[in-house]
């Protein structure tokens, strides 16, 4: 079993680095695209909080899917999603499970992760040597 595990932790790194950049690329194409639909973006100013949000979800996402620099783009999109939590769920109360934070927690601490783990055996940083 340890052997097993030793072999695809580093896959299995890559898959979450590119399942979270796929989350992320999700909320940014809301915003900009419209897809997928969120009433809620319908009006979105791209020189707003929410449009930086957007910016930096496609732009890091599209980083983080491929594998790119994945330790300083994982660790500014850490940040990012801590201020998220900080400025849109906070506010509304303590506990993450009832102001709606919980993805921005999970955001923020996977992220931390990958800033540290990085992007694993399958991301453009492995195959360059980084």
């Amino acid at each position: 079993m340890n052997k097993f595990c030793q072999a695809w932790s580093p896959r299995l790194l890559s898959v979450l680095r590119i399942m979270t950049a796929l989350m992320l690329l999700e909320h940014g194409t809301a915003k900009f695209f419209g897809f997928p639909h969120v009433a809620a973006f319908d009006n979105l100013q791209f020189m707003s909080l929410l449009g930086a949000a957007g910016v930096l979800e496609i732009g890091g996402g599209l980083l983080l899917l491929i594998g790119l620099f994945t330790r300083p783009v994982a660790f500014i999109l850490s940040g990012f999603a801590a201020v998220a939590y900080f400025l849109a769920h906070a506010p509304q109360g303590f506990y993450p499970m009832l102001n709606q934070g919980e993805p921005a927690v999970l955001y923020c601490f996977i992220l931390l992760y990958l800033s540290v783990a990085g992007g694993g055996a399958w991301s453009a940083d492995a195959a360059r040597g980084g």
